[in-house]
């Protein structure tokens, strides 16, 4: 095939290619910035209890959440942690990884400043819960 002839053809193939790779791009993008992240949410967590037990456990005094008084920073603000990608910057932000987190923060990751507050695995799982829903 000529030189010309391959020309013209890439030039036809590539605006409907381009199109369908722009297609195939952005369905991989994730969901709209409004839509919740549903697959991270705990569906029987009770969100306001969990709101009010990191107001019990003084959450605030190292964290800035929003709807829990305190809003101090020692430790990493946790407004839109539904959306991140890691818990101390190192375990998957999962649900289940989230309430083990919340249970033993030291068996998880040594070292971190995070204590054990003696969490039941229902207070984990409602401020699992509280804290995914944060979009």
């Amino acid at each position: 095939m000529p030189r010309a002839a391959r020309a013209a053809l890439a030039a036809r193939l590539s605006v409907p290619m381009s199109a369908v790779l722009l297609a195939f791009g952005l369905t991989g993008c994730g969901p709209a910035p409004d839509e919740p992240l549903r697959r991270w949410q705990v569906d029987t967590a009770d969100l306001a209890r969990g709101r009010t037990l990191m107001t019990h456990y003084q959450c605030g005094s190292c964290h800035a959440v929003p709807g829990v008084p305190g809003g101090a920073e020692r430790a990493p603000e946790l407004a839109r942690f539904g959306r991140r990608s890691y818990i101390a910057g190192q375990l998957p932000n999962t649900p289940e990884t989230l309430q083990r987190w919340l249970l033993d923060p030291p068996g998880m990751v040594p070292g971190t400043t995070m204590p054990r507050l003696g969490l039941s695995e229902r207070d984990a799982r409602d401020i699992a819960g509280y804290l995914l829903s944060l979009q």
